[in-house]
């Protein structure tokens, strides 16, 4: 193999090298990504004490034989910090909509006046408040265990890369990369469990 063919298969290498880097830093991403919508998911499920409409996302109902969620057959809003008011689209949808409100066990009371459903939010006592904040201080913990997963799955790649002849500096680069990224997203997980602690203590 002459100096030129050398050089041409060394750079096809390092161009390989690099996408397959890429990757590795790009799937990291994607998964600490989905640990934070997953946790804002968690999150929104953890009741503050005070109406709003969120509370009702995981809501399915029967809509002439097909399973859709809430907003898509009534519209929800909140008449004060502590009522839900659910105006459905059509009156015969109200029963089914009651129904799916007690099947999605939220512990909310529905109140049917024949035109409109109301949901009253009771207040929470200061023990069930300090509950929560330990249910939102865990779902953080799992997102933070999660991001880490996708840290090491990561720094693992770019270890097998570094045995099949990836540069060590580019590896050193790549391996920062990725603990910039980690950092980024556990600062996140911090914020979104700070705000829904002070959501949840305040009264």
């Amino acid at each position: 193999m002459n100096s030129w063919e050398y050089a041409y298969i060394s750079g096809k290498n390092s161009v390989f090298m690099n996408e397959e880097v890429d990757l590795a830093i790009d799937v990291a991403k994607e998964a600490m990504s989905n640990s934070i919508q997953h946790l804002e998911a968690g999150l929104v499920k953890i009741r503050a004490g005070k109406a709003t409409p969120s509370m009702l996302d995981s809501v399915k109902i029967d809509y002439y034989g097909s399973t859709v969620p809430l907003t898509q057959a009534a519209n929800v809003n909140t008449l004060d910090a502590r009522t839900l008011t659910i105006q459905p689209w059509e009156k015969s949808l109200i029963e089914e909509i009651e129904r799916g409100i007690i099947n999605a066990n939220l512990g909310l009371a529905p109140q049917n006046n024949g035109e409109s459903i109301l949901i009253n939010v009771p207040a929470l006592t200061e023990e069930r408040r300090k509950d929560l904040v330990k249910q939102a201080k865990a779902e953080g913990e799992n997102a933070k265990v999660s991001i880490r997963n996708a840290r090491r799955d990561a720094n693992d790649a770019i270890k097998k890369l570094l045995k099949d002849g990836l540069g060590e500096d580019m590896a050193k680069d790549a391996e920062d990369s990725i603990q910039k990224q980690t950092d980024s997203f556990i600062a996140q997980v911090d914020t979104l469990v700070a705000a829904k602690e002070k959501d949840i203590m305040t009264v």
